[in-house]
């Protein structure tokens, strides 16, 4: 390899020292770039779906159990409606009603806190709320 006069590489010096160096065609390495590029966007994509999953926390799923609340599919799904709908509304926590059962919902973290059904809403009073959904 020449160094020109002034001290500087020309272009073909620099291609065939950074695009050939020692990885075959610059053809192929673009072709496994663009295959990695594609598996992070899978990646992201399938952590994106994760992300928009309903979960419970601790306490509320011990709730659930010590209340023998069990939510069948169809109020589930209102549920994710439920807060799909507060989200859409910039509701950061909210109770959302999904037939005589309530649930404080974080909606940022899509977390379930607590959950309650009708007969332990003693004075029909919730706190720490911004929004509700009535579904």
């Amino acid at each position: 390899m020449d160094i020109q006069k002034n001290g500087f590489l020309s272009i073909e010096q620099l291609s065939d020292r950074y695009l050939n160096a020692g990885q075959g065609s610059p053809v192929k390495s673009r072709t496994a770039q663009e295959l990695s590029f594609r598996q992070v966007l899978e990646q992201k994509s399938i952590a994106g779906q994760n992300a928009e999953r309903l979960r419970f926390s601790k306490h509320a799923a011990v709730r659930l159990k010590d209340r023998g609340i069990e939510l069948s599919d169809d109020q589930m799904e209102r549920l994710n409606d439920g807060v799909k709908k507060a989200q859409r509304k910039g509701i950061r926590d909210s109770l959302v009603l999904v037939d005589e059962l309530a649930f404080i919902v974080n909606i940022p973290n899509q977390m379930v806190v607590t959950a309650m059904d009708s007969r332990e809403a003693d004075e029909n009073v919730f706190t720490n709320i911004n929004g509700a959904v009535i579904n």
